[in-house]
């Protein structure tokens, strides 16, 4: 949730030389977040930079290509950042991706495209109730139970295929319209990442469901006194975090026009636990915005395609994101003040 300071150090504070109130002020500051105010910093040079070597960065095209390729990877940003709000983690994400893009490919080439989505979608949820109910009934901490559906998801997902893509999805209209349709010019994809940031916004920020999923990472034991059920938050957030995956999933297939068990979806759980990082939400659990990891989604997004247009080799891509992880995590841990592994004090 947005942090707000204390009325002293606001007090202190020389009056703002532009004529604003420093009432409105500070309401600005809490709806953007200092951290979301760095993060359009560091994209508006970021821009700046690579727009600077590149003039083709800034084509009507190129714009359309950040914004695809961002839509898979941003929604599952989107629910990671609930999950580790709630003080887990979902290392399985891109897994489920790769098993529900198979299962929507091939359940399509049998049926259609309704109970292709439908389907996947319903595979998706079954591997997130998995999830939950490991991290619940088996007492297995979240990463190292989500590190082991990482692997039997995806080997499922082989499994199903024997290791090659399934079925074709590019003659048919609703995949089409999903992979490269339009509403008011935007493409289909970009709507599809915007609807569920916009659900899950609204969700943490003005249910009861989002303020106990905050208080539930931020001390589960006094949440638990306060008659929360704990265990059916977890699995809950779970089973939305498989739907989700599951959408990505879809767009998978859509994109590529067949299922791909691994294609497309390798590396995604590191690129939302980046983006998530990135956006704020602390590792430890209650606190973090939606709005601060689609500005997260974006910067990486625009490094990426930078580093592309500017011919770096895409090895060179992997390493960008593990440090800019890295990045994160440290500058998380020098904000909370808390005593550092292997220093004194």
């Amino acid at each position: 949730m947005p942090t707000t300071q204390s009325t002293a150090t606001l007090r202190s504070q020389p009056p703002i030389e532009t004529g604003a109130r420093p009432g409105v002020f500070r309401r600005v500051l809490e709806v953007v977040g200092v951290q979301n105010i760095s993060l359009l910093m560091a994209i508006a040079l970021v821009v700046a930079v690579i727009g600077s070597q590149n003039p083709l960065f800034f084509t009507v095209g190129n714009l359309r290509v950040i914004g695809t390729a961002i839509a898979i990877s941003g929604l599952l940003a989107v629910v990671q950042t609930i999950v580790i709000i709630m003080g887990a983690l979902d290392i399985s994400v891109g897994s489920i991706a790769g098993l529900t893009s198979v299962s929507s490919a091939m359940i399509f080439t049998a049926t259609g495209p309704f109970l292709g989505v439908v389907g996947a979608v319903g595979i998706g949820m079954l591997c997130g109730l998995l999830n939950g109910c490991i991290i619940v009934f088996g007492r297995v901490n979240p990463v190292i139970a989500t590190l082991a559906t990482l692997a039997a998801y995806k080997g499922v997902a082989q499994l199903i295929s024997d290791g090659r893509a399934q079925g074709y999805t590019g003659a048919d209209g609703f995949f089409v319209f999903l992979a490269r349709g339009t509403l008011l010019g935007v493409p289909t994809l970009i709507w599809v990442l915007v609807i569920i940031a916009v659900l899950a916004h609204v969700l943490l920020r003005y249910t009861s469901v989002g303020r106990n999923i905050y208080a539930v990472g931020g001390n589960d034991i006094a949440s638990r006194l306060a008659g929360i059920n704990i265990n059916r938050y977890i699995i809950g957030v779970y089973v939305a975090t498989g739907a989700v995956a599951a959408i990505a999933g879809v767009l998978i297939t859509a994109r590529t026009g067949s299922g791909q068990p691994v294609s497309g979806s390798e590396g995604l759980e590191l690129e939302a636990i980046t983006a998530a990082a990135l956006g704020g939400a602390a590792l430890k659990g209650g606190k973090g915005t939606i709005a601060g990891t689609i500005l997260a989604v974006i910067l990486l997004g625009i490094l990426t395609n930078g580093m592309t247009l500017l011919g770096v080799n895409s090895f060179w891509q992997n390493v960008a994101k593990g440090a800019l992880l890295i990045v994160a995590v440290v500058i998380q841990q020098l904000r909370s003040g808390e005593r550092r592994i292997g220093l004194p004090g």
